[in-house]
């Protein structure tokens, strides 16, 4: 499947990079599937929200559970600039 837009900059977070050890996976597998359009845990109006946000150039969003249950979000900025790993209380 090819990536729908393009990520910027690669951004993570000290508690997500920690998450992602303690849980022992890779941040690029969550890259991949955002960039692909994989939202992940997210509602289907949510999801819809996200195919909207790509044609106009809107912030995306997709929130996934890593294999020890712990909740991870990826953002990619509206201006496709950069797009940030990050657990929720980071935000």
């Amino acid at each position: 499947m090819k990536q729908k837009f393009p990520l910027g900059k690669l951004v993570a977070t000290p508690g997500a990079l920690k998450a992602l050890e303690e849980a022992g996976q890779d941040g690029f597998e969550f890259l991949t599937r955002h960039s692909r359009g994989d939202w992940g845990d997210l509602e289907a109006e949510d999801k819809a929200e996200n195919e909207f946000a790509i044609e106009r150039h809107l912030r995306i969003f997709s929130a996934y559970h890593l294999r020890n249950d712990t909740k991870i979000w990826v953002i990619t900025e509206a201006d496709r600039s950069a797009t940030t790993i990050l657990l929720p209380s980071e935000y």
